[in-house]
């Protein structure tokens, strides 16, 4: 870590003896892509919050481009798509967090694809949160290697099942320690040519997990710098999360270490960014808001971008920027010659990293979730009910000023109204899409409960779908089902993932799709216990999980058509049928 912990001092020498030509054409530049979940602005010794250390991120900034008004959405999803495809998300279909409305929409063109057409091998490790189902999966996206979860959070971290390239696995300790060494062992494998790596790292998002190591310096903690709303903040909880984000920054480290180490450092971009604003009433520099406001506190984030030799060190940037610049800033400063997607919301950032920014356009940004937007321009924030105020003076949204700036009012309100008219338009036809099942481009298909509907008594483990599961199944009349469209014809395998309490072993399970079914008897009970709770640092508000257990079922043909996938008990033995996790599907021909 010694060229990412120079000092001031060592850091002028460095500016006078480094290079900043935009013009130097070496081999294609190794990206690096870290985002994290739910850490807001506040959550950084960079920005100020001397309640924690982040020593390496604190270095990447001092070494790269520093960010100061960079804004993502309010939650986590659609900041992703707007990375991935450089357009405002509900333009992508990525218009919520479950159900569905987390997919980018297939005719998107995303960055690993961009640069998979480029010659780059490319990799995600951690939250994908745009899809489960191919070709929404990350292996069908442009990425040769996914290993994490696709769902929007996930309720175990420590040796969690996961996905790997489509089938589930195990995984190894510590969750954001595990895909953060799968991505460097991905940059150890792929030195020799030009790779992206994408690290979604899922914390500090709930579960509210980390361990002793880092959880200890803050059991006894109690803040210095309270958030703007102190009667809000749960102590708890910002102790677990600052714990969170020290993990997260020795993580951070780990990977620039390794990028000095295999001597790839002076050929990489790394960008560090986070997805949204912070999940709880911790510190965040006095700013309102936090994740799911459309607020500066809930959008709000740093973006630090290190190219050594490349970029002035220490330089930061006013001017307005966005996830959605990321994808056209890479494509600009990789140099790759194939043309961009149409019709981009994002700017190349390119002439502001290199500190040429005379010609910069003026330009506002926009931020929404759901019918509740803001606008945001260089100088002023439009906030959801119409209220304008000076950001450069006022970021902490005290005075409305709309009647002292009458043009400019009316001039973000007019964006405003275009953009949510488009939105709205949009929105509808993206309406009870169904989720696909057996892509030509995957073997295997999953279908967790997050993406099904319950019939009768059943019910989620939680009112939140993600990562849930569903119980209480005691009627054979009730039932499960998934919306699909069955994209290849054929015979499929079936693996249900149940639990069974004992002295029900007998019931049976029925899936069936159009005039065509399979019966799977259980005859093992599995009844595990709610666990999650004894790791939990704070009461979560999500689902407990359980240990669910595979059963497979003997083949079913599905037709290459639309409909609901249903999954029956027409026998139940003793009070309670099974609960049930996900059903993988499995292509046979």
């Amino acid at each position: 870590m010694t060229k990412y912990l120079l000092t001031a001092a060592a850091s002028a020498l460095a500016l006078g003896s480094c290079q900043l030509s935009p013009n130097q054409d070496a081999q294609k530049p190794n990206i690096v892509i870290i985002l994290t979940d739910d850490q807001g602005w506040g959550d950084f010794g960079l920005n100020g919050n001397t309640q924690l250390s982040t020593p390496n991120l604190d270095a990447l900034a001092s070494q790269g481009v520093r960010f100061n008004n960079f804004y993502v959405c309010p939650v986590c999803a659609p900041t992703r798509a707007e990375m991935l495809t450089g357009r405002y998300s509900f333009r992508t279909g990525a218009t919520g967090v479950s159900e569905g409305y987390e997919r980018i929409n297939p005719d998107e063109v995303l960055l690993p694809e961009i640069l998979g057409d480029a010659g780059y091998v490319t990799g995600a490790f951690g939250k994908w949160h745009n899809g489960t189902q191919a070709p929404y999966h990350p292996n069908t996206r442009g990425f040769d290697e996914f290993y994490g979860f696709c769902s929007g959070h996930w309720g175990n971290y420590f040796d969690p099942i996961l996905d790997h390239n489509g089938e589930i696995v195990k995984g190894e300790g510590y969750i954001t320690d595990d895909v953060t060494t799968k991505g460097i062992e991905f940059m150890e494998n792929n030195r020799d040519q030009p790779f992206f790596l994408y690290l979604p790292l899922p914390t500090p998002h709930s579960p509210m997990q980390v361990p002793d190591r880092w959880y200890d310096k803050f059991k006894d903690w109690q803040p210095e710098l309270p958030n703007r709303y102190a009667d809000r903040e749960n102590l708890d909880h910002t102790r677990a999360a600052l714990a969170m984000c020290e993990n997260i920054d020795w993580n951070v480290g780990r990977v620039l270490s390794k990028l000095e180490e295999l001597n790839l450092d002076d050929n990489t971009i790394v960008m560090f960014f986070t997805d949204n604003g912070p999940n709880g009433w911790r510190w965040n520099g006095g700013m309102r808001g936090i994740k799911g406001s459309v607020d500066e506190g809930g959008l709000r984030t740093p973006l630090l971008v290190s190219w050594p030799g490349k970029f002035k060190p220490g330089l930061e940037i006013d001017h307005i920027a966005g996830a959605i610049d990321l994808l056209p800033t890479l494509h600009h400063l990789a140099g790759l010659g194939q043309p961009l997607p149409n019709l981009l919301d994002g700017l190349s950032l390119k002439p502001l990293l290199y500190n040429e920014s005379q010609n910069f356009p003026d330009r506002v940004i926009m931020a929404q979730w759901g019918n509740r937007m803001s606008i945001r321009s260089q100088k002023y924030r439009l906030d959801e009910q119409n209220r304008l105020y000076d950001i450069e003076n006022d970021r902490g949204q005290e005075n409305d000023i709309s009647l002292q700036q009458p043009d400019e009012w009316k001039r973000l309100n007019e964006i405003k109204d275009t953009l949510l008219h488009e939105l709205n338009t949009v929105v509808a036809d993206h309406r009870n899409s169904p989720f696909s099942v057996g892509h030509k481009s995957m073997s295997t298909t999953l279908l967790p409960a997050r993406d099904g509907q319950p019939h009768g008594a059943i019910q989620r483990s939680n009112q939140f779908p993600n990562s849930s599961f569903f119980t209480n199944w005691s009627n054979t009349t009730d039932s499960i089902t998934w919306h699909i469209d069955v994209m290849t014809a054929g015979l499929y395998l079936t693996e249900i993932y149940y639990t069974l309490p004992h002295g029900a072993e007998g019931t049976q399970l029925e899936l069936s799709f159009h005039e065509n079914n399979t019966l799977v008897t259980l005859r093992e009970a599995h009844n595990p216990p709610l666990t999650g709770m004894e790791n939990d640092r704070f009461e979560r508000l999500e689902s407990y999980v359980k240990d669910f257990k595979p059963i497979t079922s003997n083949t079913i043909r599905l037709m290459a058509r639309e409909g609901f996938l249903t999954l029956k008990s027409p026998k139940i033995e003793g009070d309670r049928g099974a609960d049930i996790q996900m059903i993988l599907m499995r292509r046979l021909e």
